[in-house]
């Protein structure tokens, strides 16, 4: 005569094996929306550098066109200006080195 666990006792790893499944297929679901997640996040990251990339572009040419007009307008001015910074990054470059060979 079968005693009323045995039957459980049968099913047990029946039981065991679909909970595993279950298990699985819910960390696997989970994992699968975290990654749809971070690959979202990565692209949304992507698109707002190059949206930044873009407008540095355009402040630097916009830049260089200023400096250009600059120097159309006022060439003298321009040429003095390269002068004294060219002066002064020497002087610089020139202390850094000394300050090393001590």
């Amino acid at each position: 005569m079968e005693t009323p666990n045995s039957e459980e006792n049968i099913n047990a790893p029946r039981n065991a094996e679909r909970n595993i499944k279950e298990t699985v297929d819910k960390v696997s679901h989970t994992a699968h929306k975290a990654v749809d997640k971070m690959t979202n996040v990565g692209y949304q990251t992507a698109e707002v550098i190059g949206e930044k990339g873009e407008q540095l572009k355009t402040a630097e040419e916009q830049l260089v066109e200023d400096y250009r007009e600059y120097i159309r307008d006022k060439p003298i001015r321009a040429v003095g200006i390269a002068v004294a910074a060219g002066f002064l990054l020497s002087r610089l470059m020139n202390g850094c080195r000394a300050a090393h060979h001590h």
